[in-house]
């Protein structure tokens, strides 16, 4: 199959190896001439450590292969994904399915990726969501790693899961498609959350707390939404909250301990030196819980701490010391 990967950063060059590892034809597309240029004669990836770049893979930064490509995977920040898709859309094939791997929503419109891309490409073509726990430096070594393919046409899905899947890269489906870049999404804010109370050296008990009762946050806006809170027991909703909210690979993590630490959230953002989404996640996520009046606590607290300027030390007060509540709310499950 020929596939484009729109975006050469760590995650768009992983997914890039893996596909050209399953013999497609693949082509690695940057907005930048510059970093074109450094992959096409360079042997390694500077985005993965020094991993070593397959023979096969091409580089450009035209839309010269969009028209012959059957999949295009959109790897580019959130905030770039609809610039992207604008690009991109003149150039599709018919009938190619287009693949995003970006977990994130939009400020203000409160959209998903794969409604960005469908939006801009005028849903002509089929959109997957691709996500899960899944650092690009441990992909692109070849170790194992579990991943779901989600849309509501199942045969899109699967037929992503066929192009992806390997022998260290396994592809599950699910027709949930809302649920899983929800969880996608919304993990980043949990995540940077838990790494603030690293930063503060709050210790092991408190991060369990958070992620447990922010898993809690994620499903109840999920569900109100109209996702399956099943979807976020899952690989794109847990097993994704898992792995950023204790690997230090996570940027979101990371720029969360700088917070804790006393950095700002800008300081925090500028010495991890890349995207971190759950800082704009923090206030997509406050967004979509007033409209759909679902509560949010941690979410609220990212938002209060990470845009308004609250002390942490006084919203884990505030957060601790919230009314009692019963552990399970089965009204939104």
């Amino acid at each position: 199959m020929k596939i484009t990967v729109l975006g050469s950063g760590a995650w768009g060059t992983a997914l890039a190896m893996v596909l050209v590892g399953n013999n497609h034809d693949v082509t690695l597309w940057s907005h930048r001439e510059k970093m074109t240029e450094a992959l096409r004669t360079g042997k390694e990836s500077p985005r993965l450590g020094g991993v070593a770049l397959p023979a096969g893979l091409q580089y450009t930064s035209g839309l010269e292969s969009l028209p012959e490509s059957e999949m295009v995977v959109f790897a580019t920040p959130s905030f770039a994904v609809r610039e992207t898709a604008r690009l991109a859309a003149p150039h599709l094939r018919e009938g190619a399915v287009l693949v995003s791997v970006t977990k994130g929503i939009e400020p203000d419109t409160g959209l998903r990726m794969t409604q960005i891309i469908d939006q801009e490409t005028g849903r002509r073509c089929k959109v997957v969501a691709l996500s899960g726990p899944s650092h690009a430096e441990e992909v692109g070594r070849q170790q194992p790693t579990g991943v779901v393919a989600a849309c509501a046409d199942l045969s899109a899905a699967e037929l992503v899961q066929e192009a992806f899947m390997c022998r260290y890269f396994r592809v599950y489906t699910n027709t949930d498609i809302l649920g899983v870049e929800l969880g996608g999404a919304l993990k980043n804010v949990i995540a940077l959350s838990c790494g603030v109370t690293d930063g503060i050296g709050l210790g092991d008990n408190i991060k369990a707390l958070m992620m447990t009762r922010g898993m809690t946050e994620m499903a109840r806006l999920g569900v109100a939404l109209g996702g399956r809170s099943d979807t976020f027991a899952g690989l794109s909703g847990m097993g994704d909250l898992i792995v950023t909210c204790t690997s230090m690979h996570s940027r979101n993590r990371r720029a969360g301990i700088l917070v804790g630490m006393g950095c700002s959230a800008a300081e925090a953002m500028e010495q991890v030196g890349a995207v971190v989404e759950g800082y704009y996640a923090a206030k997509s996520a406050c967004e979509l819980a007033r409209k759909a009046g679902v509560e949010m606590p941690i979410c609220r607290a990212a938002h209060q701490v990470l845009y308004e300027g609250k002390s942490v030390h006084l919203v884990v007060d505030e957060l601790m010391n919230r009314d009692r509540k019963h552990e399970v709310d089965e009204s939104w499950i």
